[in-house]
């Protein structure tokens, strides 16, 4: 295949033409634990990195293998790892390169999720997590000490869609050697951050990847673009012998491969180690949803600013969370770094507060009450209950998240239809249909 740059055409023809046995044009779905060796001396080339090959599905599987293909196509970047879940994803990339007494410096604007992981899970393991406001990328910079192994930030934050600094806070990271690691999950085809200057991208494919509510998934990407041996000193788990690996140094280990030292130390020791693998059925899964994200994403976007419209006219809304309603530098960095459509997210506050969201949410006949974004189908939460909820209020704060908030993410359905369940749950929530008659 020629190659392509665009990604309506990389989603489906990256990584597979037909199978090699049958073939078959769709990716078949490989459901086996093991792989026969050719013989004891291609055993032992593999499990020594002489040869690259399918030893267990664990690590690897032929199935999964297109996926993360198209993955690193799509995002320009040299090698991609598929995991069990966004949240293994983003640990995983951490992990990958710090230890106990490192740290990371991570943007405030987060998924609760990850403030939980970060605040406390990696505090338990010995990483300590400094938070930053990403309003002054600077602040990253002054977080960062002889010990910082990465940045890490979200593209398009959920729930507060600022759009991070990409560019801006990866330059001062390459100036000091540290990497910079971005959750691209709601931005998919939308932004590339390895353009901008990230050196690592993750997603929950769970999201707008999958984009079916089917399947649970995240993935790795390495944009092969960031120097680990000029910086050996903050990365001596790539720059030194290895003892869970026979002693081996992953910048020189790999390097006639290419730069995939990260990526592989990721695939050969956290994940045989951990175990956070994806399954070939899910795999294939995403396959499937990935050959229509371009299309899907730009659905997303229209229907998406629609509503942000309509919510922005209503009496009932006090405020309209959209990057097409930001001002000043945070609408400059949505038209800087979201291309072709500015998100399928949309959240608002509500006259009434609390009681008036879940009012509004329980009101709701289209919209589905679920904790997830990304669907065909349209969804909806209250996150100060749910998502956020083990937060404290000022960790709420801090992340986006108010009494009153409630988060959408718009789907596919006709746009009169969506709309028309918003109209109606509103005037429910807040009695605004009574009042006016």
């Amino acid at each position: 295949m020629t190659k392509s740059k665009h990604p309506e055409t990389i989603v489906l023809h990256a990584g597979h033409r037909k199978d090699a046995t049958t073939n078959a044009v769709a990716v078949p779905i490989y459901q086996t634990t093991s792989y026969q060796f050719d013989s004891t001396e291609h055993a032992a080339n593999l499990f020594g990195l002489k040869a690259f090959g399918n030893i267990y599905t664990r690590i690897m599987n032929p199935t999964t293998d297109v996926l993360e293909q198209r993955l690193a196509a799509i995002e320009g970047g040299v090698a991609a790892l598929a995991v069990s879940s966004g949240q293994a994803a983003s640990a995983l990339a951490v992990q990958n390169i710090a230890r106990t007494g490192d740290n990371i410096v991570s943007s405030t604007d987060l998924y609760g999720g990850t403030w939980n992981l970060f605040a406390n899970t990696f505090k338990d393991m010995g990483i300590e997590v400094r938070f930053v406001d990403p309003k002054d990328p600077e602040a990253f910079a002054k977080a960062t000490d002889a010990k910082t192994r990465a940045y890490y930030a979200e593209t398009l934050p959920n729930p507060k869609l600022r759009v991070f600094p990409i560019k801006e806070v990866a330059d001062i990271g390459r100036k000091l050697g540290v990497p910079l690691i971005m959750d691209n999950t709601a931005a998919p085809i939308l932004c590339k951050p390895f353009e901008h200057g990230a050196a690592i991208i993750v997603y929950s494919t769970t999201k707008y990847i999958g984009g079916h509510g089917t399947s649970i998934g995240g993935a790795i990407v390495d944009g092969g673009n960031f120097d680990w041996e000029k910086h050996a000193e903050r990365f001596p788990g790539l720059n030194q012998p290895d003892p869970s690996y026979h002693g081996a140094v992953w910048t020189q280990a790999v390097k006639p491969l290419g730069p995939i030292a990260y990526i592989i130390k990721a695939r050969v020791t956290l994940l045989r180690d951990l175990g956070a693998a994806m399954s070939p059925f899910n795999a294939f899964q995403f396959i499937q949803g990935l050959e229509t994200l371009p299309l899907r994403m730009r659905e997303h976007c229209r229907n998406a600013q629609a509503v942000a419209e309509f919510l922005n006219g209503h009496p009932s809304v006090t405020k309209v969370i959209h990057p097409g309603f930001m001002e000043g530098e945070e609408k400059r960095r949505a038209q800087a770094y979201l291309k072709g459509g500015l998100g399928g997210l949309v959240g608002f506050e509500i006259k009434g507060g609390a009681a008036a969201g879940r009012k509004f949410i329980d009101a709701l006949e289209l919209f589905y009450h679920v904790a997830n974004i990304g669907d065909a189908r349209s969804l909806a939460i209250h996150p100060a209950s749910t998502t956020h909820s083990q937060l404290s209020p000022e960790e709420q704060l801090k992340t986006g998240v108010s009494d009153s908030y409630v988060r959408l993410s718009v789907g596919l359905e006709h746009i009169d239809d969506i709309l028309g369940d918003l109209r109606q749950a509103l005037d429910q929530a807040t009695g605004a249909k009574k009042a006016a008659e």
